[in-house]
């Protein structure tokens, strides 16, 4: 059953003078992806957390630490254009994108990262840059075959998978045993600690609130 779609709102609001977040009596550090205690600002706005992902984004103050999209070489239509919009929406949101830089689902979010300006990190593991699909910017050959899904795992801060077999599977159990947020689509492979998504939008939102450390307990004061 998929998990209940989150809301996104965390009583966020960003300083209009400063454009630094604060929460309550803590400000976060995009470049730490931390909070820490902070006087509230006189004068800000409500923000949700997408949105704040996507303002201190395009501001250069956040850290561009990626987003993992993972899936199957041969992918139906349906994963496809998900793996696609999924691209494309979190680029548009400011996250940075890696994949495995092959064909299938990983082509297809290629492509919606460039077509929304981004540019995609391959993860390739094959021997040479060349190998990796049209729409990968920054081809990173690691000649490590199947091995370099535990590097696409230990680099990203959350998984995405968008259906998938054994390889899939590998890349979010890595994911699970790096405690990386791994999320599901499109009939992606049961991982216990796996969190299901109904669609793209929840994927963001919670992908958001991962970056922004909004998903874990508070530090005791």
């Amino acid at each position: 059953m998929a998990a209940t779609l989150i809301p996104d709102s965390d009583e966020l609001r960003l300083c209009s003078r400063s454009g630094r977040l604060h929460r309550g009596s803590e400000v976060f550090d995009p470049w730490q992806l931390r909070w820490a205690a902070a006087v509230a600002p006189a004068e800000s706005e409500p923000v949700t957390a997408t949105e704040a992902v996507q303002r201190l984004s395009a501001s250069g103050l956040l850290r561009g630490v990626p987003i993992a999209i993972i899936g199957p070489k041969e992918a139906n239509a349906a994963q496809l254009a998900t793996a696609e919009a999924l691209g494309r929406r979190l680029t548009e949101t400011g996250f940075k994108l890696i994949c495995g830089g092959r064909i299938g689902v990983m082509e297809a979010a290629s492509r919606g990262c460039r077509a929304a300006g981004g540019s995609m990190i391959g993860i390739l593991p094959d021997d040479e840059w060349y190998d990796a699909n049209d729409h990968v910017a920054i081809p990173i050959a690691t000649g490590l075959g199947p091995a370099r899904n535990a590097i696409i795992a230990r680099a990203a801060i959350a998984l995405v998978a968008i259906g998938g077999g054994h390889g899939t599977l590998t890349e979010m159990a890595f994911g699970m045993h790096f405690d990386r947020l791994v999320l599901a689509l499109q009939g992606a492979p049961e991982v216990p600690g796996a969190i299901v998504c109904e669609d793209v939008e929840e994927a963001r939102v919670r992908i958001a609130r991962r970056l922004l450390s909004l998903d874990r307990p508070r530090a005791a004061p």
